[in-house]
Parts: structure tokens; C-alpha cells; sequence
């Protein structure tokens, strides 16, 4: 078996970066497997996922990081104004969607 790689890319005006994890392949003929090596290929690709989220978590989280410091001693406002720039610049963080 060769190996794939899941890739993600991150792109802003100021960055871009690309995440990788290393996947396994399937054969040829996927057909060919029995049920354990075809659980075991998706148990693999269920780990690369899983990581593959982890890096990107990492990554805006220190990107957010980052911009909080690079604001530094600026006024860009409080409370429903800072959150509504972080949900225009990240999102909006839904609890439930992380659990």
C-alpha cells in the first residue's frame, strides 16, 4: 500500500499555510479487502481526520492569538463589537457543534 495525504489550506491576506496529514491507501481494486483490512483503512482515516482538525484548531487559535496581540494597547471597542468582529474574522463558535 502507497500512502495519500488529507491536506487542508489556510489562506488570508497576510498568510497562507497548508496542513498535511499521511493517509494509507487503498489497492487498486478495493474490492479485493476482507471487512479488518477495510475497517482498519477507515479506522486510519478516522485518525488522520481527527488530526487533521486538531492542527487546524491549533493554527486559528494561534492566529487569533496573534491578532489579539497585534492589537495591543488599541481601543477597537468592547464587548458585542469585538464579538461580532471575531465572529465575522472566525465564525460563530457553536458549543454544541464541538461536542
Amino acid at each position: 500500500m502507497s500512502t495519500n495525504a488529507l491536506t487542508a489550506t489556510y489562506s488570508a491576506p497576510n498568510a497562507n499555510q497548508v496542513l498535511s496529514v499521511s493517509l494509507p491507501s487503498l489497492p487498486a481494486d478495493p474490492e479485493a479487502l476482507d471487512v479488518q483490512q477495510k475497517t482498519a483503512h477507515l479506522s486510519a482515516l478516522r485518525s488522520g481526520v481527527t488530526a487533521m482538525q486538531s492542527n487546524i484548531n491549533a493554527l486559528l487559535t494561534q492566529k487569533m492569538e496573534d491578532d489579539k496581540a497585534g492589537e495591543g494597547g488599541k481601543e477597537s471597542g468592547k464587548g458585542k463589537r469585538d464579538d461580532a468582529r471575531a465572529e465575522v474574522l472566525y465564525g460563530e463558535e457553536d458549543a454544541d457543534e464541538d461536542a
